[in-house]
């Protein structure tokens, strides 16, 4: 039998903004964002990710960005995040994600308590028992405060469902970043996938060997994604770092003020979304701030 991470989980996931009003979420908006990903053919798109702003978001807001994803993707795999504060909440956007119709989910041990390595395999596991679809491990420490180590990555990716890994990045030498995704190989269940995360390590990732990349602006400039994730696809993996390293703006950029709030200004500057379209209270860049992503913009994005 196959894996599904063998296919779902391999080439350029995309995580779209949702773009948000005063009265909820822009689902028109949030469409053209994902026609737009699957009209420039992505491999994956994720939904409800945090560049999605998950957490904000109403159960009923999130069902509802889960149905129009898978809507508006066409024939592109929609994966869709249901990490919450409460095992109970996260099944129940599990239900909601499962009935819109998501090839898989995306979990990230999300709570306001610092969790315990046994209270996250026990979430995990829950989940497990409750999907249909495969599940993604979303290992984001730097915005739930846990740091999975790589015992709870094998005991997690021994679940059933489980398919796949989101690693927060790769050591920055590339011999170590390959020698990195060559031990979690090692480590972790035949089939399981690794996929990169962290925009400004995702060609060295894939260089050493990534799966997949789940990436930020993929969600917004997908033509640049797609361009590092084809490159390093055809083992052309020089040319994926060169092309990595044509971005670095961008990446000072994210480094300076954040991933979320240069995409949402980026995805402003081109009209994608209105002004103002994180949730508050993140009210994203000031003047000063959108003018540097501005200049970015008119010099990498528009020209290409």
């Amino acid at each position: 039998m196959t894996n599904p991470a063998t296919t779902l989980f391999s080439g350029l996931s995309a995580f779209p903004l949702t773009p948000l009003t005063d009265d909820g979420v822009d689902e028109r908006a949030f469409a053209n964002l994902v026609g737009r990903l699957a009209v420039h053919g992505v491999d994956s798109i994720t939904a409800l990710g945090s560049t999605g702003s998950y957490v904000y978001l109403t159960r009923e807001e999130r069902a509802a960005v889960a149905r129009r994803a898978v809507q508006h993707a066409r024939d592109v795999p929609v994966i869709v995040g249901v990490g919450a504060l409460r095992t109970q909440q996260v099944l129940a956007c599990v239900e909601d994600a499962q009935a819109a119709g998501a090839a898989g989910v995306l979990l990230a041990p999300v709570s306001y308590q610092p969790l315990s390595a046994d209270e996250v395999l026990g979430l995990y596991a829950d989940v497990d028992r409750a999907v249909s679809v495969p599940i993604v491990v979303y290992d984001n420490p730097r915005t739930t405060g846990f740091t999975f180590t790589d015992e709870l990555y094998r005991a997690v990716a021994e679940l059933p469902n489980v398919a796949a890994i989101k690693i927060p990045g790769v050591p920055a030498a590339v011999d170590e970043a390959a020698a990195r995704v060559a031990h979690l190989r090692e480590l972790l269940p035949e089939g399981v996938a690794i996929g990169v995360s962290g925009d400004p390590a995702a060609a060295r990732g894939l260089a050493a060997g990534c799966d997949a990349w789940f990436s930020v602006i993929g969600g917004t400039l997908p033509e640049h994604a797609l361009a590092i994730a084809q490159l390093a696809a055809t083992g052309r993996h020089d040319d994926a770092l060169a092309f990595s390293e044509r971005l670095q703006p961008i990446w000072e950029l994210f480094e300076k003020h954040g991933s979320l709030r240069v995409t949402a200004a980026i995805a402003e500057y081109l009209g994608l979304v209105p002004p103002m379209s994180l949730p508050l209270p993140i009210r994203g860049l000031d003047d000063a701030a959108r003018a540097e992503v501005a200049r970015v913009v008119e010099v990498l994005v528009l020209p290409a």
